[in-house]
């Protein structure tokens, strides 16, 4: 019994230590002290434990002497995607700020304070599929608010003569008496907008207007290629064989003009514009524009068919016309014609030519006739050229744009010849091709929905109106494009510029 006493004695003190270590242990957990410290993520992911937020940012600043120097900055701040969180902790291990700065410093980029400009992109449209392009926004970084809005300013400048800038901004411009230009606006079509924030110095942070202007002129900061000048070298020469425009030329080379003389060894800039801003100039113009006469073609039996007498000499009118111009980085988009304001100030007169259909009497014919320069017709009703033939932002443009006619005035057949082709693609939009009697191929695109009055196989005479003109296709405006060819027109053809036909 007394064995049993004891057992059971030493049972319960076992427990009561038992217990009393357990209810020591849990006692001292509940009571110890918990730290507050700050834990970093790296992307979500953390890195560990620091004692001071502060302090580790000072930390980073005082290390990146480097950094202050190239950018000339005060202050450098932790990367854009490390996040430091406020915790409470039991937690023992904490790391300096040496190793959290070690695990960041190769993998990560710190900020500085400076100015994230958003330049939203434009929405365009596929040449060939005609489906709709999502424009591309894109993020430029500054440090000064100054170097992005002066580039601009910079840019404007280059598609729309300084003098006429400065009229438009101080609003000085002179009044129109009978002809002359004025600027109705000028605005950015992108939509822009600057923030004040930390931005990373791995991105490219312009510091220099000079830089900052070239990219936003040809996409780039590298520097363009160059060309020095031959013997015989014209502007327009050195511009189409190096596959750029005039304009193009005239931008890469703000210190010359459109009348200015090369000379050999001369050495010019060659650069295809990328720009990355729109710049839209609204124009009221008012201008004396030609009218082309008609000719009347007579046939005369009794003589024969290499018989060509001019009857009447066609002169051409004259009308004043005012027209609204839109265009975009240089290149006009949108010429419309203000109807109720023309001024006839000349009617046309119209040439009247006899031409024999007596056939000889030998065999042989005469030969294909020789193209020379005016014998192809005029193919609208107006002469207002908005984009020639010629190079411009590396792409051929491979006719001529003639606009300001209004919306479905008279095409006409620019010669004698049999329709090719009267179709619809989708970057001509509704178009024409005529094939000459002299091997040349005309080419009429951008017509009206429902305006081609001509199929393929039908004859047509020079000065017959085949279509209407519209703005089917790829077109940013009411007009014509009108190409002439040596061959079918992009299937084994050469593009020539029309203005060598008139």
């Amino acid at each position: 019994m007394r064995g049993r006493l004891v057992k059971k004695s030493k049972l319960l003190v076992l427990i009561t230590i038992l217990l009393t270590t357990i209810f020591t242990t849990g006692f001292t957990n509940i009571n110890r002290n918990p730290k507050t410290v700050y834990r970093v993520y790296l992307e979500g992911k953390s890195l560990g434990i620091i004692e001071s937020k502060k302090s580790f940012e000072n930390y980073i600043d005082n290390k990146q002497n480097e950094i202050k120097e190239k950018y000339n900055v005060s202050k450098v701040y932790t990367p854009a995607e490390l996040d430091i969180v406020k915790e409470i902790t039991f937690e023992k291990s904490i790391q300096s700020n040496t190793e959290i700065y070690n695990k960041i410093k190769d993998s990560s980029s710190f900020t500085i304070d400076g100015y994230v400009v958003k330049i939203k992109g434009i929405d365009t449209k596929d040449e060939e599929t005609g489906k709709t392009i999502k424009g591309k926004n894109q993020y430029i970084y500054v440090l000064d608010k100054k170097v992005f809005t002066n580039s601009v300013e910079k840019t404007v400048k280059s598609f729309i003569k300084e003098e006429d800038y400065n009229n438009y901004a101080n609003d000085t411009q002179k009044e129109i008496k009978d002809v002359g230009t004025i600027i109705d606006n000028i605005y950015l079509k992108n939509k822009i907008t600057i923030k004040k924030d930390k931005i990373p110095v791995n991105k490219t942070i312009y510091l220099k207007e000079e830089d900052l202007s070239k990219y936003l002129l040809f996409g780039t900061t590298k520097d363009q290629s160059k060309y020095t000048i031959k013997d015989g070298d014209t502007i327009d020469d050195v511009a189409f064989n190096n596959k750029i425009s005039i304009e193009e030329f005239l931008v890469a080379n703000p210190d010359l003009t459109e009348n200015s003389l090369l000379y050999p060894g001369q050495v010019v800039t060659i650069g295809i514009l990328k720009p990355q801003i729109s710049v839209v100039e609204e124009d009221h113009v008012v201008k004396d524009e030609e009218v082309k006469y008609t000719t009347k073609t007579e046939e005369d039996p009794n003589q024969y068919t290499n018989y060509k007498v001019v009857k009447q000499q066609g002169e051409n009118g004259l009308n004043r016309v005012t027209q609204k111009v839109q265009k975009v980085n240089g290149e006009t988009v949108s010429v419309v014609g203000i109807p109720a304001a023309t001024e006839v100030l000349k009617v046309p007169v119209e040439e009247i030519v006899v031409k024999g259909t007596k056939q000889p009497t030998w065999s042989g014919g005469y030969g294909d006739l020789i193209v020379t320069k005016g014998m192809f017709g005029w193919p609208a009703t107006c002469s207002t050229i908005s984009s020639p033939f010629g190079w411009r932002w590396g792409t051929l443009h491979d006719g001529m744009d003639i606009a300001g006619c209004g919306y479905g005035s008279n095409i006409f057949a620019a010669e004698s010849g049999v329709v090719y082709t009267a179709s619809y693609k989708s970057s001509n939009g509704q178009y024409i091709t005529i094939k000459h009697d002299n091997g040349y191929y005309t080419m009429y695109a951008h017509l009206c929905m429902g305006c081609m009055y001509v199929k393929e196989g039908d004859r047509v005479t020079r000065g017959q109106p085949i279509g209407g003109m519209g703005q089917t296709g790829f077109a940013t405006g009411v007009h014509l494009h009108f190409a002439v060819w040596t061959g079918p027109p992009y299937y084994g053809g050469t593009a020539l510029n029309p203005m060598a036909f008139y």
